[in-house]
Parts: structure tokens; C-alpha cells; sequence
């Protein structure tokens, strides 16, 4: 058997690697684990195996079945739906009606991981650089339209703003949202009326 059969999921990920001309650490990054992480499992076997939830952002963000990088067969993907706007990591960008686009299939395992509703999800582009380096221009967002409540603790929301789709940190203070970028270039402002659309929890990117 060939490494492109999944026989040897360190070399398969060697090849993704390779063919994406992604970095170790950037995607050790994305799996929220330390810079050497990636390159340790496949230049010294450590650890022997993936976690799960780390094989499944793998296969998702390389868009191959699981089974290459030794785990079982990814299931029939999950549809979510993606809209047809963009979300202002910017100045600040209207909205019209959010009219949805061609669904967007996500591996089951990474929704499950994500703790998602399908049906209470959605996808959408991130634009501008006020909130790098968390968010980058032409980023996709999945965005948890279930989780709109904004508390003390500063978390990264999309919200509507007197029209224009922005995405921010956003926290609650006394009567105001405190509406925040994470490029220090941008100012930030309080606002007394937003409608909260959901919570980021996930993103998309092509490394540049």
C-alpha cells in the first residue's frame, strides 16, 4: 500500500503539508498547540497518535477524509449555511438582507467539536485588517448564532451596527457594549444598540 492510501498518516501529512506549502507551526498553531508540535509527530513519532479533535481540524482544513491521517472514515459532511456578506473587520460595511449562498459542507466531527447546531450556524468573510492578526482579510468565519450573550469577558462577535456587519470583540459594560479591534490602529467605541448575531468560534484561512 502507497502513504496516499492512509497506510502511513505521518507521511500523508507530509505530503498535504508540502502540497499547501504551510509551515508547522502555522497549523500547529490553528490546533492551539505549541509551534514544534506538528513537526515532532512527523519527524520523531510524538506523540504516536493525533487527538481526535486534532486530525479533525487537519482533515477539515486539507478537505481530505479522515482515514488519511489515521482516524476512521470521515461521515457524510454536514451542511451549514454560508451568506452571501461579508463581515467588516474594517471600517465598517452595510448589510442588506444576508441572503444565504451555496451551503457549506464541514466535517461532522469538527461541528461536534465545535459544539455547533447545524441548523443554528453559519459561514461568512471576514474583511479588512482591524481585527488582525486573530481575524485576516478574506478570512471565513463560522459564526454559532446561538451564543449572543455578550458578558464582562471580551469575545469575538458579529454584530450589526446601525446597519453596517462588523466583526469585534465586543463585552458588556454598564448600559454599553464595548466594541473593541484587535488592531491597536482602530479606535475603539461603546455602543448602546447592536444586534448580536453569534459568536466566531471557528475560521478558514489560506495562509499567505
Amino acid at each position: 500500500m502507497s502513504d496516499m492510501d492512509g497506510s502511513d498518516p505521518r507521511a500523508r501529512l507530509q505530503a498535504l503539508i508540502d502540497a499547501d506549502g504551510v509551515g508547522y507551526a502555522a497549523l500547529s498553531r490553528m490546533l492551539r498547540r505549541n509551534d514544534a508540535y506538528l513537526q515532532q509527530y512527523v519527524k520523531r513519532g510524538t506523540p504516536r497518535v493525533l487527538a481526535e479533535r486534532d486530525r479533525a481540524l487537519l482533515a477539515a482544513y486539507f478537505r481530505v477524509d479522515g482515514a488519511e491521517l489515521g482516524g476512521p472514515a470521515t461521515p457524510r459532511m454536514t451542511t451549514i449555511r454560508r451568506l452571501d456578506v461579508e463581515a467588516s473587520a474594517g471600517p465598517g460595511a452595510l448589510s442588506g438582507d444576508d441572503p444565504s449562498a451555496a451551503p457549506m459542507l464541514l466535517d461532522p466531527r469538527l461541528i461536534e467539536t465545535l459544539g455547533l447546531d447545524p441548523a443554528r450556524a453559519a459561514m461568512l468573510r471576514a474583511r479588512g485588517d482591524s481585527m488582525e492578526p486573530t481575524i485576516a482579510d478574506g478570512d471565513h468565519i463560522v459564526v454559532d448564532e446561538r451564543d449572543v450573550r455578550v458578558t464582562a469577558s471580551p469575545a469575538v462577535f458579529v454584530l450589526r451596527v446601525e446597519g453596517a456587519l462588523l466583526v469585534k470583540r465586543v463585552s458588556r459594560g454598564v448600559g454599553v457594549l464595548h466594541v473593541v479591534s484587535d488592531n491597536a490602529a482602530y479606535r475603539p467605541f461603546v455602543t448602546a444598540s447592536a444586534d448580536i448575531i453569534g459568536r466566531v468560534v471557528w475560521l478558514s484561512r489560506v495562509l499567505r
